[in-house]
């Protein structure tokens, strides 16, 4: 795999271009209005000097944003803990907690979605879908360093054992590359835990079965380099080589400009109602009155069938073929409810005979990286 830089010699010809001409209109203004527009205007990067030839800002997505988070708040409040004798009538509050890690990841995942159809190259699949752990792919990735693997692309439907569900596969047509995201909303409760290399291992794995995978049951979709990701959602010192990426990098995978400040957004707006939700629910524990009535009042209008504190059970159903491919899956996975994606186009069979032959010749495989190029 290769790397692109955003500073390209033509982006560098296009910004000297761009500053001697805004030189050329300053000298030759005279009035002091008509100066300090001009000024500004040499500081005003154009659109063709961007990283990324998509752009979105939060107020775009703003509405979309703030159906997700009532959602997934509304979700968070629903659920009766069982009685626990350790935690007493503390017990609400980490029902809260516990619900809160698994909301904010499929949050982030929804997120993501949103902010890819500002790309209109990208296809996202996210429907529970099982990609299957080829039994010869995962003997591949345990005995060989992954970068011995380019070139080799293995059949979807070989003897396998179990099966690895990511939580996003990002496809971008353009470049007939595709990522396999996980999205954790931390990789802190990892530590040195061997628990992220068996992650690391099942993704590689998944991702060497991937190109013939997309071609047979994705309308003949056709990639030629797979990167695998671990998306951090605090943020921390990401690696690269080893497949980590910060949330604030998402812009270099979905190639859009703002993508990573509005993630920031979510989840600064996340969790502040999330502290709300909480301070509520400690008050109630230690019999402290709610000072919170003015947010009770929203909460109210936004989920009118419950009531903070007293909270429904709401069981979730687990359903895997292998336990090994949910180690990393709240209670509330859904492997077993999968719905094949369907983007409304038409099937690639009735289209031109010129259309590229299948397999390509080289399929790269490997960790993630910054603007992979087809």
């Amino acid at each position: 795999m290769t790397n692109l830089h955003s500073s390209s010699p033509a982006g560098e010809v296009l910004r000297a271009a761009s500053a001697a001409s805004s030189a050329a209109t300053h000298s030759t203004s005279s009035s002091p209005r008509r100066h300090f527009a001009e000024h500004l205007a040499v500081h005003a990067e154009p659109p063709a000097l961007r990283r990324h030839p998509h752009l979105v800002r939060y107020p775009d997505i703003e509405a979309d944003f703030d159906v997700l988070i009532d959602k997934a708040i509304a979700a968070i409040a629903e659920g009766e803990p069982v009685e626990d004798e350790i935690l007493g009538h503390y017990v609400n509050v980490a029902s809260l907690v516990r619900a809160v890690s698994f909301r904010e990841g499929k949050l982030l995942e929804q997120a993501v979605e949103r902010l890819a159809k500002a790309n209109p190259d990208l296809v996202v699949l996210m429907q529970s879908i099982k990609l299957p752990l080829v039994k010869a792919a995962i003997e591949a990735v345990a005995g060989n360093d992954w970068r011995q693997l380019e070139d080799v692309r293995l059949d979807c439907e070989a003897p396998a054992k179990g099966s690895y569900t990511p939580d996003l596969i990002l496809v971008n047509r353009a470049k007939r590359a595709a990522f396999v995201l996980d999205l954790k909303r931390s990789l802190a409760s990892y530590g040195d835990t061997s628990r992220l290399e068996e992650l690391k291992l099942r993704m590689l794995a998944s991702a060497m079965i991937l190109p013939d995978w997309l071609y047979k049951t994705q309308k003949r979709l056709m990639v030629e380099t797979v990167g695998v990701a671990i998306i951090d959602g605090a943020s921390r010192p990401s690696d690269h080589a080893a497949g980590v990426w910060a949330l604030s990098e998402i812009d270099d995978l979905l190639e859009i400009d703002g993508a990573a400040t509005c993630m920031a957004e979510l989840r600064l707006r996340f969790g502040r109602r999330v502290q709300q939700l909480l301070e509520t629910e400690a008050r109630r524990a230690l019999g402290i009155p709610n000072a919170a009535a003015p947010f009770m009042a929203a909460s109210a209008n936004s989920t009118p069938s419950r009531r903070l504190g007293i909270l429904r059970a709401t069981r979730r159903v687990m359903i895997c073929d292998d336990p090994a491919c949910c180690d990393e899956h709240p209670s509330g996975c859904r492997c077993g409810d999968y719905d094949p994606f369907d983007d409304g186009r038409d099937d690639p069979e009735a289209e031109d005979d010129a259309a590229p032959s299948w397999p390509p010749q080289h399929i790269r495989v490997g960790f993630a990286r910054r603007l992979l190029d087809a």
